[in-house]
């Protein structure tokens, strides 16, 4: 398993490998979020500076700007920060600015391949 954190609410698969997934999601807080970054592996897709620095101090952990295609895979996990906002298109904005704004964290499970939903537990 594999935690991605991601700046955007996409839930990348490679559907050359799975043809159907199921994605359990839900919105998370600040804290639960330190706290699976603490204790899992994981890895960064945050794709802008501004919001790597920013993500760096609202969890605590050094979140590095990787702007890399990543593919999620029954079992792993994505974090999704995301703006309240929608900006207007190719406007990037410094960490100040982000600061400014309302956001939320989501979490992602990619719980099966398989062809049916799988059961609630």
């Amino acid at each position: 398993m594999t935690v991605y954190l991601l700046n955007s609410l996409i839930v990348p698969v490679d559907f050359t490998r799975h043809s159907v997934v199921w994605v359990r999601m839900r919105q998370t807080t600040v804290e639960e979020v330190r706290d699976l970054l603490k204790n899992s592996y994981w890895e960064s897709a945050v794709g802008h500076e501004a919001t790597a620095s920013l993500l760096s101090k609202i969890l605590g952990v050094e979140v590095p700007m990787r702007r890399v295609p990543i593919y999620a895979k029954p079992g792993d996990v994505l974090v999704h920060f995301g703006l309240r906002t929608r900006l207007p298109e190719g406007r990037v904005l410094s960490e100040e600015e982000l600061r400014q704004l309302d956001f939320y964290f989501v979490v992602s499970e990619i719980v099966s391949g398989e062809e049916s939903p799988p059961q609630r537990g």
